[in-house]
């Protein structure tokens, strides 16, 4: 009997079983149900887009049929690149408006790349025209958003994997196999997260004028039109909090999706938040330089910390977290982690696996993120599965959400400076009028904030 006989579910329950057919390659996929070839969508064609699509290519047989950018020369040597990756040699549909790659393609996959200003309307509008969805974290810019996004996955029955890749990162899978469930770090009552880069953009730039190759109307979108002083998509947006949620919203999420998903953790019971633009005041980023925030569960506090400025507590560890047990403790990153036992016991350490024997294009590719190729595979294998199972997958939507809308509500927490206590059943914020307002962002005309549907719901 072939190994691949058993039982396909069974099989395939869990991360390890997603880490497992990895290693077997996609051609473990093709045993384990028919071959298909998946009509494949991409909006926002920069850095994180182009690496997604390119790792989905690697794990499945894919046509990439459409791009979508508001950068016309972003957009069309994005086509040249996929037309060299996938096998076909096609050059795929160009479109300036996503709207119109919806109505115009009948897509299986539809993968979002886009400002996280973008995330909600393009998921939920492809999600209507009948695709599955990988949307980047965090998958929203405010709580009913993301609210809405959950709503609308359930509603057509579709799959929406988040960009949240640590669930499949190979020795933090690992980690939480032989350590944290293994029992040795005993009861976790201390949590620590934090991100010590230097990562806050920053500056003085004149006004220009916006280039003709380039849509800024469209790029903006529901967004505030900020006067234009630059290319925004090459990571000027992220020093704004018209785009997003600073570096709480871009890199606490990772780490916090990360421990929740280790320790088994839900919603929290409460969050506060202090911090400011206490160093780097000279530019026009408006984003905290410095911030913490604590996320209050039963018996623990999971606290984040980060500045962009100054030196790392623990320069091995400058983007991580730390689970603290009574037995032992567990640092660990996108790099390596280190398990530290209490008294008596050998201390373990695991490092990132690459794969570039396996994957040699990986080390030609622009910009890739090397350390994190083999956990974005993973992430595909496991998409690609909950879509023929009409499952779920290991970074669900309504994951993505609660990881997503903590760090929203603990900026939420610094802007009121009090602490907020959230009901996800009713959507507010528990006895702060004020503070509840702030679940929802204005949107600018004539774009339509996605919370009017759950109402309706």
């Amino acid at each position: 009997m072939s190994q691949f006989s058993i039982n396909r579910r069974h099989f395939l329950k869990g991360a390890t079983a997603t880490l497992v057919l990895s290693a077997l390659g996609a051609d473990a996929l093709d045993v384990l149900h028919p071959p298909k070839t998946y009509r494949v969508g991409l909006i926002g064609t920069g850095w994180y887009g182009k690496s997604d699509l390119f790792r989905l290519i690697q794990v499945a047989p894919v046509n990439v049929v459409a791009l979508c950018d508001a950068d016309n020369q972003l957009l069309t040597e994005a086509g040249a690149m996929v037309a060299q990756r996938q096998k076909s040699g096609a050059v795929p549909k160009l479109y300036r408006d996503y709207r119109k790659l919806l109505g115009e393609n009948e897509l299986d996959i539809v993968l979002i790349g886009t400002p996280d200003h973008w995330h909600a309307l393009q998921t939920i509008d492809a999600l209507k025209a009948g695709a599955n969805v990988y949307v980047q974290k965090p998958i929203s810019v405010d709580v009913l958003e993301g609210e809405a996004m959950v709503a609308a996955a359930r509603k057509y029955g579709k799959v929406v994997q988040v960009g949240t890749q640590r669930k499949s990162t190979p020795h933090l899978i690992d980690a939480k196999k032989n350590i944290v469930d293994a029992g040795l770090l005993g009861k976790v009552s201390h949590v620590e997260m934090c991100c010590y880069y230097h990562m806050r953009n920053n500056g003085n730039p004149p006004l220009q004028a916006v280039p003709d190759y380039f849509d800024y109307e469209m790029w903006t979108g529901p967004a505030p039109l900020r006067p234009f002083d630059g290319m925004p998509h090459t990571r000027w947006w992220r020093t704004f909090m018209e785009y997003g949620n600073g570096i709480m919203g871009d890199m606490c999420i990772h780490m916090l999706d990360t421990v929740r998903w280790m320790l088994q953790l839900g919603w929290p019971n409460r969050i506060s938040s202090t911090g400011g633009i206490y160093v780097q005041k000279e530019g026009k980023s408006n984003i905290p330089d410095t911030q913490t925030a604590i996320f209050e569960y039963d018996d623990l506090n999971c606290v984040w910390q980060h500045r962009t400025w100054g030196t790392p507590a623990d320069p091995k560890y400058p983007w991580a977290f730390t689970l603290y047990g009574e037995k032992g403790t567990l640092k660990a990153s996108t790099m390596s982690y280190d398990f530290i036992p209490q008294g008596k016991g050998e201390p373990i350490h695991k490092d990132v696996v690459y794969e570039k024997e396996k994957y040699p294009e990986d080390v030609t590719e622009k910009a890739i993120e090397l350390n994190a190729a083999p956990a974005t595979r993973l992430h595909m294998v496991n998409f690609l599965e909950a879509i023929a199972s009409k499952g779920r997958p290991v970074a669900d939507i309504e994951e993505g959400h609660i990881s997503t809308a903590s760090c929203i509500l603990a900026n939420i927490s610094l802007q009121t400076g009090r602490p907020v206590v959230y009901d996800p059943r009713n959507r507010i914020i528990v006895n702060d009028r004020e503070a509840t307002g702030l679940l929802q962002r204005p949107y600018r005309q004539p774009w339509e904030h996605p919370a009017a549907g759950l109402l309706k719901a």
